[in-house]
């Protein structure tokens, strides 16, 4: 959410007036039209917006105007969640110039792009875990000093840092997400990130929206699940999501099951809602579906 404050933040400073899409301004859905309308209601001067891969997407799939909309931006921001290669390629094929953002809500939003921190944040992988120190952090959560505490430790030196939860590595200064710490499942006692695995499925081209989830499995202990909207060979595609997480990430981590929904649930910031899916997977598989 901080992201979309930001956006209006950028448009301040950049002396430019935003533009808000008609159907939100008014508690509507996203929609490709309204971006359409946006676009061209922008005045003069730098042309961004911000989106989710989810979002980018949906208005490539939409029309040829959707994507000429896109394209006429000097950049288009993309965070909140991995973007696929897939997508991204299908993104420059358009023309869209895309940057990559990494931030959170503790860090004010973006303040890595491109895997390039801003001037004066710093980056540093503490026992595997991304962690994040600079002028952009915020001062702490709000009633709670022990979490503050926790989240926000100081080094010997006096230096503030943010705990990301996120794994990965910086390498030149540049930094790397491999996905969530706690995004974990252990299967058959082999510890198995469900981000590499979700990584791994969507350069599946039927998989390039899907999530993976992690769920109960009899003889494992854990398994992952693919859930994607829409029709798909099913067998097909976990066949083919299958080959291509055993070669990336091992044999460990194949995906179990493969179910698909008719719409993907969607959280108000538009990333995928992960928690309803995976009880969607747990419900579905339970009853044998």
């Amino acid at each position: 959410y901080v992201a979309g404050l930001q956006v209006l933040v950028r448009s301040v400073v950049s002396g430019t007036e935003p533009v808000v899409l008609p159907s939100i301004a008014h508690g509507g859905r996203f929609a490709a039209s309204d971006v359409i309308e946006a676009t061209d209601a922008l005045g003069p001067g730098p042309r961004y917006t911000a989106l989710v891969p989810t979002q980018l997407s949906d208005l490539l799939d939409a029309d040829a105007a959707a994507a000429r909309a896109l394209a006429s931006f000097d950049a288009v921001l993309i965070g909140g969640q991995a973007l696929a290669p897939a997508l991204a390629e299908r993104a420059a094929a358009a023309g869209v110039r895309i940057v990559r953002t990494y931030g959170s809500s503790e860090t004010a939003g973006g303040c890595v792009y491109d895997g390039a921190p801003l001037d004066g944040v710093r980056l540093r992988v503490e026992a595997g875990e991304v962690q994040v120190a600079g002028p952009t952090l915020a001062d702490g959560y709000l009633g709670d000093p022990a979490l503050t505490a926790a989240v926000f430790p100081v080094d010997a030196d006096g230096v503030r840092w943010y705990r990301t939860g996120d794994a990965g590595s910086v390498d030149d200064g540049m930094l790397r997400i491999t996905g969530r710490i706690d995004n974990v499942i252990v299967s058959g006692g082999v510890n198995v990130s469900l981000d590499r695995v979700e990584r791994a499925v969507r350069t599946v081209p039927a998989l390039v929206a899907a999530v993976v989830v992690g769920v109960p499995d009899a003889r494992w202990g854990e398994a992952s699940a693919i859930v994607v909207a829409g029709d798909v060979d099913e067998a097909a595609a976990l066949a083919a999501a299958r080959a291509r997480v055993e070669a990336e990430v091992g044999g460990a981590a194949r995906p179990a099951h493969l179910l698909t929904v008719a719409e993907m649930p969607l959280l108000a910031s538009g990333k995928p809602d992960r928690r309803a899916l995976a009880a969607h997977a747990r419900a579905a598989l339970s009853a044998g579906t």
